[in-house]
């Protein structure tokens, strides 16, 4: 694996990784990689989903957009994840428009999922325990808010929702981190020699996610 330039953070509790991130957001070329992971969730979105019943109450589908809002937090950063989840959330339902009108709360849960998945892998090494932290906020995102708009929507109660969408994100919670898993450390000696992430390589004396 080649070294490239960029440094890596063990967590964005510092200045230095903000303004790095704020940094990332005004290159052009971080802009056109999230603005490809923009047509890739387009593109994922017709892809079929896969359904998994495990009674008839409680089922789940995979669904595969949330791979590339991953590799846009992990490459680009937190700043343009915030604007990368509005643009994709929206340009995704005018493509596509659901049964559903457009409606915002959907567009700031894309951007805070998004922004889960900055935090923990950005500019870091796409460990099993950050990948599956990551994941864990963004379906807990998905409980919480996406049972409060479908409660608004709908008129029916947000624990209604909220129950049933807890246990649907638990369900695939372990299948969705070893998608990920597997899609990010495939990918990331690539993005590695492309100067895209920051290649972090195992020193004795130092873990393997520190610069």
């Amino acid at each position: 694996m080649q070294k490239n330039a960029l440094k890596a953070y063990s967590s964005p509790f510092s200045g230095d990784y903000w303004r790095q991130a704020l940094t990332d957001f005004k290159k052009p070329r971080i802009l056109c990689f999230a603005a490809l992971m923009i047509a890739a969730c387009v593109a994922l979105s017709y892809l079929p989903s896969i359904r998994i019943d495990f009674t008839d109450l409680y089922k789940a589908k995979v669904t595969w957009g949330f791979l590339a809002r991953c590799v846009c937090g992990m490459v680009c950063g937190p700043v343009t994840a915030l604007v990368f989840g509005f643009a994709e959330d929206t340009v995704s339902f005018f493509v596509k428009p659901g049964a559903s009108p457009y409606f915002p709360g959907y567009a700031l849960t894309t951007m805070l999922g998004t922004l889960f998945y900055a935090l923990f892998l950005y500019r870091a090494k796409p460990t099993l325990p950050r990948v599956f932290f990551a994941k864990l906020c963004t379906n807990a995102l998905n409980v919480t808010l996406g049972a409060l708009w479908s409660s608004i929507l709908s008129g029916k109660g947000y624990l209604f929702y909220a129950t049933t969408s807890f246990w649907k994100n638990l369900i695939m919670l372990p299948v969705q981190t070893l998608m990920l898993f597997l899609l990010l450390n495939a990918l990331y000696p690539v993005l590695c020699r492309m100067g895209l992430a920051a290649c972090v390589e195992k020193r004795r004396g130092r873990e393997p996610w520190e610069a």
